[in-house]
């Protein structure tokens, strides 16, 4: 039932912000006044208000539907043009990616993301290693398309197509906008605030640079205990504010759990969650998730159940079929935490028939790994 008040409650709004969004158009390009817009709505028999609305709601979905893997298309092209290497390209929940040579599918999500596109940086000396055009790639993709609408929409159309155009138009400046002005939404910044960030601080760069590089290495199958050490930074300081800083301490920390020096993974774990306030939300899920797996490893089940709460489990739940570490915390809390051996083999049994199907190779060598290591207390 929630499903579909979900569904229905969306399709209303989608529709209402059509209908605004083409009378913005129709009052900025038109002598036409709102109240004359909405009046003449007033006139429309219920055939005609059912396709005006219609028209409306669906050409807001097709824009976005066009509009986001335009912008991913635009990072990946500058990109490319800049010495970046392919890795992936996700758009929603499905991922391109080159595996063995070949190009192939899988299905993988972040949460508040609509796509992503990763490359690897150039090997070049951190100073040396450009990220404006990188990140300036998808605001330019969807500045193309605004220029090629506009004139269309100028000349003679069909109303339906005009309303169409209109949306998409209006559309894709409120997407440049999101991305062009610098800004963070859930501790995320976007392009045009990862550009600025990008050129004055240097941790920040080292840390998305390794992010990257990592992540190449991962996706074909090496585990972060085999990368480099000068991929892994442990800094004094950082901002726990900025995603990027913070991000460098959590590789450190995966790699310690790796290696199983759980001691030290948990000493950097549980330094991070004291700053949980500053961090942004998706990455304080990953702490909870990496610190009730080493309670519960360590034998400390309390603490492990205070972290273990409803909106964690939801999280696990959600992202187990694509992150595998999920489905070793799974399996930690079935042997540790519920007493059911039978239930935590399953798990483990079910995990492994499906681990070609992860994105993260590496990441899936390291979590078998760590399952199988359970097995031997």
């Amino acid at each position: 039932m929630k499903t579909i008040l979900k569904l229905i409650g969306g399709l209303f709004i989608g529709g209402l912000i059509g209908f605004l969004i083409g009378g913005l158009i129709v009052v900025a390009f038109t002598d036409t006044t709102m109240s004359e817009y909405i009046h003449k709505y007033y006139e429309l028999d219920i055939s005609e208000g059912v396709a005006v609305f219609l028209v409306a709601l669906l050409s807001f979905i097709i824009s976005l539907a066009i509009l986001i893997p335009a912008h991913e298309l635009g990072h990946l092209v500058c990109g490319l043009l800049t010495g970046y290497k392919f890795v992936s390209f996700r758009i929603f929940n499905y991922t391109l990616l080159k595996e063995d040579g070949k190009f192939r599918i899988k299905k993988f999500a972040v949460a508040g993301t609509g796509g992503q596109c990763l490359l690897t940086p150039p090997d070049l000396p951190l100073e040396d290693i450009p990220t404006g055009w990188y990140n300036f790639g998808g605001i330019l993709a969807n500045i193309i398309l605004l220029l090629i609408a506009l004139p269309f929409f100028l000349s003679d159309l069909n109303p339906f197509v005009a309303e169409a155009l209109g949306i998409f138009i209006l559309t894709d400046i409120i997407m440049i906008l999101l991305n062009g002005i610098p800004m963070q939404a859930g501790g995320v910044g976007n392009d045009a605030y990862n550009m600025k960030l990008l050129r004055k601080n240097i941790l920040s760069k080292q840390g998305i640079i390794n992010q990257l590089r990592a992540n190449a290495l991962i996706q074909n199958g090496v585990r972060p205990k085999d990368m480099p050490d000068e991929f892994f930074l442990n800094p004094d300081e950082i901002d726990y504010r900025n995603a990027l800083e913070v991000s460098i301490p959590l590789m450190y920390s995966g790699r310690e759990i790796d290696r199983m020096d759980y001691d030290e993974a948990l000493r950097l774990l549980e330094s991070l969650y004291s700053h949980k306030d500053e961090i942004m939300p998706l990455y304080v899920k990953e702490i909870e998730c990496e610190l009730a797996f080493l309670y519960l490893r360590k034998g400390d089940i309390e603490k492990a159940e205070l972290l273990l709460d409803k909106n964690l489990r939801k999280y696990i739940d959600t992202y187990r079929k694509m992150m595998s570490s999920k489905e070793r915390l799974t399996v930690a809390i079935s042997l540790y935490l519920e007493r059911n051996e039978a239930k935590a083999r399953n798990i483990y049994d079910s995990f492994y028939a499906r681990k070609n199907d992860y994105l993260l190779q590496g990441e899936v060598k390291s979590d078998l790994a760590l399952i199988e290591d359970m097995w031997k207390e």
